[in-house]
């Protein structure tokens, strides 16, 4: 049976016994990885974790980890609008890129391309984080290095459970990825926001729905979150005297004063970052139930 790297085996030598399959099922073979176009923050990270960046000829516009990644290779643009002549152009030898990139006929074009496309899973769960460190390093040929990493990764995802359990009262929070005049396009169930919740111990108030969908000043008065959350970085971040909006009026975070911003790849990323990422996250949700990493 093929292996699907969600599978997260423990063991490099069992990646090693299966064929490894994409996030498309499609066999990934013994790929050429002397050129590689990185698109996805998670992938790129990954990868120079993997200290395989010299390998890597461009990245996409959410790569913005390691901070050096973007100042030093060309960028093909943003993920979920990529030129399939862009890419191409940067002469690769594999494109290595999240299941989410786009547009589909951009990436329908790129995999009836000779270049060979392989497809990440986006899962956000923390074996998925795992699964794509051990699937990549086995497409690239260093499943010792992956080994390696995905058991720091997965240290890193039982000690942030172990602070989790100390959490007596979870906060009430809000994801809000933009506004849209003035009214908040909040994130449900089924999103990389509510997953990120979750693992710092918050209860999504917007669990109502799947997906991002605007919220009425009437239903964010509902949902009382105890904390609005958003991101620092890209073309959604946080700007201005946002809990003063009339949408949050009422609220406990308005109240309370309680906006928490951070970087959006870091946040929403789900790359090997992402248990300090919500250890920090926890504490800030939950100030003097849960320390932050490195603290007693």
């Amino acid at each position: 049976m093929p292996l699907s790297f969600a599978a997260a085996l423990p063991l490099a030598d069992a990646l090693r016994a299966e064929p490894l399959v994409d996030a498309r099922g499609t066999t990934v073979g013994t790929p050429d990885t002397a050129r590689i176009v990185s698109i996805g923050g998670a992938v790129t990270e990954i990868l120079y974790d993997l200290g395989l960046e010299d390998r890597i000829v461009a990245i996409d516009t959410t790569s913005t980890a390691p901070a050096r990644a973007l100042a030093e290779k060309p960028n093909v643009g943003y993920m979920r609008a990529l030129s399939a002549e862009g890419v191409l152009s940067t002469g690769p030898s594999l494109i290595v890129a999240t299941d989410g990139a786009g547009p589909p006929e951009v990436v329908e074009v790129l995999a009836a391309s000779r270049v060979p496309l392989m497809l990440v899973d986006d899962a956000t769960t923390p074996e998925a984080v795992t699964g794509r460190i051990r699937f990549l390093a086995a497409a690239m040929g260093e499943e010792a290095k992956g080994e390696a990493l995905a058991a720091q990764v997965e240290d890193g995802f039982a000690a942030l459970a172990a602070a989790r359990a100390g959490i007596r009262t979870p906060a009430r929070v809000l994801f809000v990825i933009s506004l849209r005049d003035g009214v908040p396009m909040a994130a449900g169930t089924d999103t990389a926001a509510d997953a990120i919740i979750g693992l710092a111990g918050g209860v999504n108030v917007a669990a109502g729905f799947e997906g991002y969908k605007p919220m009425s000043e009437e239903a964010v008065l509902a949902a009382a979150p105890d904390v609005v959350l958003m991101m620092t970085s890209g073309a959604h971040a946080a700007g201005g005297d946002v809990l003063a909006l009339p949408a949050f009026r009422g609220t406990p975070a308005a109240a309370n004063g309680r906006l928490v911003t951070v970087d959006g790849q870091s946040l929403l990323g789900f790359g090997p970052r992402t248990p300090e990422v919500a250890r920090a996250l926890a504490a800030e949700l939950h100030p003097g139930q849960i320390a932050k990493a490195g603290t007693p």
